[in-house]
């Protein structure tokens, strides 16, 4: 069974989730009820990924059939940057396409509030000029005290941050009257980032590492990244622990304290995933994991909104 981690909020997380990115249409349904039968009981979703819908359809379903409660599992959604002034109305829409009362988290996807296109419509807004159209008259103060708005209004249980650097999360740590249970960050051996990552742990801020097998397939084809499930020293670390690369890079986020949220669309691989809680790595071993950090990210959103917002 997956371990959990104590959020500041008082709430418990499971520290195995999955992603459910580029998931789509029908087998969406078979995935999740999948995932829910060998354990996950930790879903990361989001209103970016244009298929909250779908996946509120199988959470129905396995709430339906008996296969789980409501209460068994954590869901997590995020605000897409053009929401940032109707963060309650874009909760709500959340909340109703993935037919819940509640969200156990709701994350700001990306600190920057882009022109809104209307609610639950998620399309990056790309100006005349062919540049992402951010829209500077929203903080991400103002943003955040409507997410806490939502915590008093019982429509979600823990709020947080996603892709926040250390300047962003230490402001809105000084900012708030809720403190981000949670700081979402792309994070791997290739891209350790060890001193947001402690930086954060440190603040009592949860880091999950999103793309935390370096985005594999996904990645290398929407962004033509470097996999590190291909390097050697991890290789030969997999072999000598008798596991996947997978699951030696799961594991090694695990052991950071970090909550790992892989994706997957094969069922095999779900099960491959979850495999990470019967083994350590070794702290000399730990340590060659280490050396092979290359500062590598491979979540570039620059290649759609025609600016890099990480220059």
């Amino acid at each position: 069974m997956a371990g959990t981690i104590k959020l500041n909020s008082g709430y418990e997380m499971p520290m195995v989730g999955l992603g459910v990115w580029r998931m789509e249409g029908k087998s969406i349904r078979d995935l999740l009820l999948s995932a829910i039968k060998i354990g996950y009981r930790h879903f990361d979703c989001a209103a970016d990924y244009q298929n909250e819908a779908e996946v509120g359809e199988a959470f129905e379903e396995a709430f339906k059939s008996g296969l789980v409660k409501r209460e068994d599992l954590f869901i997590t959604t995020k605000l897409w940057n053009s929401d940032h002034g109707h963060v309650l109305e874009a909760c709500k829409d959340s909340l109703k396409k993935l037919r819940l009362d509640y969200l156990d988290l709701y994350l700001v996807h990306f600190p920057i509030a882009t022109r809104h296109t209307g609610v639950g419509t998620t399309s990056s807004a790309i100006g005349e000029d062919g540049v992402l159209d951010i829209d500077t008259t929203i903080s991400l103060e103002t943003t955040w005290h409507a997410m806490e708005d939502l915590v008093s209004k019982g429509l979600v249980r823990s709020i947080g941050i996603s892709n926040y650097d250390i300047f962003l999360t230490r402001d809105c740590l000084a900012y708030s009257k809720i403190k981000p249970a949670v700081n979402q960050i792309e994070t791997h051996p290739y891209f350790q980032r060890d001193s947001l990552v402690r930086f954060c742990q440190k603040h009592g801020v949860c880091v999950t590492a999103h793309t935390p097998l370096g985005g594999a397939a996904a990645n290398t084809e929407w962004f033509g990244s470097v996999s590190c499930l291909n390097d050697p020293t991890l290789k030969a670390l997999a072999e000598k622990y008798n596991k996947t690369v997978a699951q030696l890079v799961l594991r090694w986020g695990l052991q950071r304290s970090t909550v790992v949220i892989p994706k997957s669309s094969k069922e095999e691989r779900l099960h491959e995933n979850f495999q990470v809680f019967d083994f350590t790595i070794s702290d000399n071993d730990i340590e060659k994991i280490k050396a092979i950090d290359r500062k590598y990210r491979t979540n570039q959103p620059a290649k759609f909104w025609g600016i890099d917002l990480y220059a």
